[in-house]
């Protein structure tokens, strides 16, 4: 464990998380600004956070991963596919860069097209239970797309998994999002709600940092707050179990799982490689 977290690989991940997350922070509610020239529509919302995380995802995602998620990265541990450590700084990465991003959004937006700076709400009389429900949806969805897109197993052609995740998070807005939530004009949103069918309930979450962030800049924390933790971190806690346990399992024995748990698992191929190089080195030593 203390050896993958002094390593500057491990380092430069958590360091992609936070840019990754505070990227598409700044660009997702960047898009919600309420400009009174050109008040935003749901497709164009739905887009730019779609085109934000497959941007980043293609972008950092050799590097971390491109988890951008807290419920992402705790699906996965819960998966067993990372260290406890490293779900750990990730997801304080992510809360961070999410703040960040915020921020600076809130610092260059000038006051009458910063709004609430997007800050999740529930919607149209929608109640607790019935947010988190869809939000829990939403956010299973999003996981599924994301283990099958990135699984290595896979043999068969998957395409972009960037492309995929970005059109995954793209189809959550345009179901879960509100014209309410980010200040449309009532007109306009009848426009949009025609046109992409979207329905009204919670702003679309999906990711808790993402509805960390504003919260914090803007010091908005409703009694609702909790449906934007909860629903997505089951939702992509029950995709987790779905798929890495039911549809396509890993053939991995109880000790190597704790091993993954603790940061000192190392798959046999990279057994292989360091035999090799191992090898080499006492060949030249010979010599």
């Amino acid at each position: 464990m203390k050896k993958e977290v002094c390593s500057v690989a491990f380092l430069k991940a958590v360091f992609a998380e936070f840019l990754a997350t505070l990227i598409f922070v700044f660009f997702g509610l960047g898009s919600a600004l309420k400009w009174p020239s050109a008040l935003p529509s749901i497709l164009q919302i739905s887009l730019a956070f779609g085109l934000a995380i497959g941007t980043m995802a293609q972008a950092l995602g050799p590097v971390s991963g491109g988890h951008i998620n807290p419920a992402i990265t705790l699906a996965l541990l819960l998966g067993n596919q990372i260290s406890l450590l490293r779900a750990v700084f990730y997801v304080v990465a992510q809360l961070v860069g999410a703040i960040a991003g915020a921020g600076t959004l809130y610092w260059l937006a000038p006051l009458n097209a910063r709004g609430n700076l997007a800050v999740n709400a529930l919607n149209n009389n929608t109640t607790q239970g019935k947010a988190m429900v869809v939000e829990l949806i939403l956010t299973f969805q999003l996981g599924l797309c994301v283990f099958a897109s990135t699984d290595s197993r896979r043999t068969s052609p998957v395409g972009s998994p960037a492309l995929s995740i970005g059109l995954s998070v793209t189809l959550g807005h345009l179901v879960g999002e509100s014209p309410g939530s980010v200040g449309v004009d009532k007109n306009i949103a009848l426009v949009t709600t025609t046109l992409s069918l979207q329905i009204y309930f919670t702003g679309c979450s999906m990711n808790p940092a993402r509805s960390f962030g504003p919260a914090v800049v803007m010091n908005r924390f409703s009694p609702s707050h909790w449906v934007f933790w909860v629903g997505p971190i089951l939702g992509a806690a029950l995709a987790a179990i779905l798929y890495f346990y039911l549809l396509f399992p890993h053939s991995l024995s109880l000790s190597e799982r704790v091993a993954i748990i603790k940061g000192t698992y190392e798959p046999e191929e990279d057994w292989e490689e360091q035999r090799e190089e191992r090898k080499k080195t006492m060949e030249l030593t010979a010599r």
